[in-house]
Formats: C-alpha cells, sequence, structure tokens
C-alpha cells in the first residue's frame, strides 16, 4: 500500500533544521579545516617557485622527509597486523576485563602527545622498565630511530583497531558456517571470506595511520633524539623554521606534508570504492 505524500507535495524532513544545520556545519568546516588550509597558501604564496623549491628540498628536509616516510610506513605495517589482531580478539572472543581493554584502545586519542612522548622515552629509556631489558639485548629504542617508530605506532594503532572493528562485527555468520561444513578449514574461511571483507577497512585503517604519522610531532621528538640527518622528522623541521620567525619555509614544508596527506587520503578512497564496487561485481 503506497503512502499518499503531504499536501503541497512537500516531503518532511526527519530531522528539522536542515538549513540551520547545513549552515553551521559548513561554518564549522570552515573555521577548523579551510581558514587553516587557507592560511598555509596565503603564507607560501609570497614565496617564488624557486624560492619555494629551495626551501622544500634543502638536504636537511630532505633527510627528515626520508626519515618520516619509512617510520611512518613500518609503524603503519605493525600496526596492521597488531590492529587487526586486537579487532579479531576484541570481537571474536569474550574475557575478563574485555571492556577495559576495548577502552584502551582509545587511550592515544585522550593522551596528550607529549604526555605519551615523554612517557615512552622514560619506559624504553636504558634504565627503564622496559628499555633496561632491551639493552641486555643490545637494542636501543629512546633517541633512536626505531624510538621514532615506536611512538608513532602508539599514536596511531586505534585507526586500525577501530576502522576493521565494526566492519569485523557486521559480517554474517551463516558464510562462515556454510563453509566450514563444506570442509573448509579455519584458515581457508579466513582467506576467502572474512578477508575479502575486511580488506578495504583495514587498508584504510592503515592509510589513515600512516598519514596520521606523517604529521606526528609531540609524541616522537621526546623519544626521537632529533639528530639531523638520522633522527629528525619533518614537522620537527616545521618547528625549528618557526622558531627562526621563517614563517613561509614553514608553511612551504607544512605544506608538502599536507599535499601528501590528501593525495594518500584521495587515493585510498578512490582504491576503496573500485575494490568495493568490483567486489559486489562478481
Amino acid at each position: 500500500m503506497s503512502v499518499a505524500p503531504p499536501k503541497g507535495g512537500r516531503v518532511k524532513r526527519v530531522l528539522p533544521g536542515f538549513s540551520l544545520s547545513l549552515g553551521i556545519s559548513l561554518l564549522f568546516i570552515s573555521l577548523v579545516l579551510l581558514l587553516p588550509v587557507t592560511g598555509l597558501i596565503v603564507q607560501t604564496s609570497g614565496m617564488s617557485l624557486a624560492e619555494y623549491w629551495v626551501v622544500i628540498t634543502d638536504e636537511r628536509v630532505m633527510a627528515s622527509y626520508q626519515v618520516t616516510l619509512w617510520a611512518a610506513a613500518i609503524a603503519s605495517v605493525i600496526n596492521g597486523m597488531v590492529g587487526l589482531l586486537m579487532a579479531w580478539v576484541l570481537v571474536r572472543y569474550d574475557f575478563w576485563g574485555k571492556r577495559l581493554v576495548d577502552a584502551l584502545m582509545d587511550l592515544p586519542f585522550a593522551l596528550p602527545t607529549a604526555v605519551a612522548g615523554i612517557t615512552l622515552a622514560a619506559l624504553f629509556a636504558e634504565n627503564g622498565w622496559y628499555g633496561q631489558y632491551l639493552a641486555e639485548l643490545g637494542i636501543k629504542v629512546a633517541y633512536t630511530p626505531l624510538g621514532i617508530i615506536v611512538a608513532m605506532s602508539f599514536t596511531s594503532l586505534p585507526f586500525v583497531v577501530r576502522t576493521v572493528q565494526p566492519v569485523l562485527e557486521d559480517l554474517a555468520p551463516e558464510d562462515e558456517e556454510a563453509a566450514m561444513s563444506m570442509g573448509a578449514s579455519d584458515l581457508t574461511v579466513f582467506q576467502r571470506i572474512i578477508f575479502p571483507a575486511l580488506w578495504p577497512a583495514l587498508m584504510t585503517g592503515v592509510a589513515l595511520s600512516f598519514t596520521r604519522s606523517l604529521g606526528e610531532f609531540g609524541a616522537v621528538i621526546f623519544i626521537a633524539g632529533n639528530t639531523p640527518y638520522v633522527s629528525e622528522i619533518t614537522s620537527l623541521m616545521i618547528f625549528v623554521r618557526l622558531q627562526e620567525f621563517d614563517y613561509a619555509a614553514a608553511s612551504a614544508i607544512a605544506s608538502v606534508v599536507l599535499m601528501a596527506s590528501l593525495v594518500l587520503l584521495l587515493g585510498i578512497n578512490l582504491w576503496q570504492a573500485r575494490y568495493l564496487k568490483r567486489l559486489h561485481g562478481r
């Protein structure tokens, strides 16, 4: 039975005040996102292309790109594996303290990054709780490039867990049960049924983790050592230029990080859309 539309042909909205809500949302986005980006563009617009190129290709800055990229890449791969495992445990198993473990997954979001950096540096120092045992194995974490990976992994792990977890919760158990009833092993069920459904969410979480790590500052500088050409990240170079009151150079370096993040997010969104389209088109 069809329902007749209301008089006048207008459809009543479920949520009233659409124009006001949209206006407030756009204002918030403009103040929080567009205005800072505009300021960044204005700062760099006063530089010529040659000056801009000299700043972003400085030898020390290029070294910071390399350190940041490989550290963020390794941290994201680690988070992809650990995050998938944590999401699997939280969804598929019931155990004492599960709610506490689930809440702890959001700790890096709630904890100030500077506090996280100081805490990690204290834990992984040669006389720290973790560092003293690692030192016996000849592994030094604090004030080394390895410390950068630890800090980036800590601050960006929730992106993977919280991206994969809801997808894993929504998976229908009927497909798994049907496959197992036909003699498929647990590994085959995971490879053929579960993992293809989780793959887009996992890749999105890893990409968000990587993007978050590119701009990490507070948690890294306290444990990295900040040695030029060795353990100096790009966000620290931006801070150094700001300390020198060279706002144009700082904006130029920041624009490189911004463009890299935007390209990565755009690429992963396009890939995810094509993957889901191909998956559902089978």
